[in-house]
């Protein structure tokens, strides 16, 4: 099974909503994902202090090192994660040093139990081959269509080596081979 983004809002809405309605946690996780592109293995680990200053606004930029590459990244939290993070932060009643994913054992929940609650609210709207990078490949896919088909930032931001794996990763090739076969009906 080939992993792909999440190319309607109306599932992305319903996911979120039916995440919502069973663990807010998972409802941020997936919120978290679609606005920052990150690997579920570099969300899952984050802190109230991470997106928050001493002072209890929100940084600017949410910086880490990634799991995966060891690179540094740099990412501006957007409104809609903020709006989101915030509620949470507030309902849950978090310091700085709590874990915004955390896991009944002690530290945060690992990407199995994520992908487990991730997966049922996919299978329940609906959505077909979704994975854990179904959240990354989303954000590629809709920024992709949004900045107009800025493929170089995109790929600059996944570490990409070149547009043809950018591409492939967001869906984007079957896309185009899809409207090919709308094109001509016999």
């Amino acid at each position: 099974m080939t992993v792909e983004p999440i190319r309607s809002k109306i599932k992305i809405n319903q996911m979120y909503h039916y995440l919502k309605g069973k663990d807010d946690k998972y409802a941020l996780l997936f919120k978290f994902g679609l606005n920052t592109g990150l690997r579920i293995s570099d969300i899952l680990p984050m802190k109230v202090k991470n997106v928050y200053l001493e002072n209890g606004s929100f940084k600017e930029y949410l910086t880490l090192k990634e799991k995966k590459t060891a690179k540094e990244k740099k990412i501006k939290i957007n409104n809609a994660l903020k709006n989101v993070l915030s509620e949470y932060i507030k309902i849950h009643r978090l310091s700085k040093d709590d874990y915004l994913f955390p896991s009944q054992k002690g530290g945060h929940i690992g990407r199995v139990q994520s992908y487990r609650f991730l997966r049922e609210a996919a299978e329940t709207v609906g959505i077909e081959n979704f994975g854990t990078h179904s959240l990354r490949k989303t954000w590629g896919y809709w920024t992709y269509k949004l900045s107009k088909y800025n493929i170089g930032l995109i790929m600059d931001t996944f570490n990409h080596s070149n547009q043809k794996i950018t591409l492939r990763y967001i869906g984007i090739n079957q896309d185009q081979k899809d409207d090919l076969y709308t094109l001509v009906q016999f």
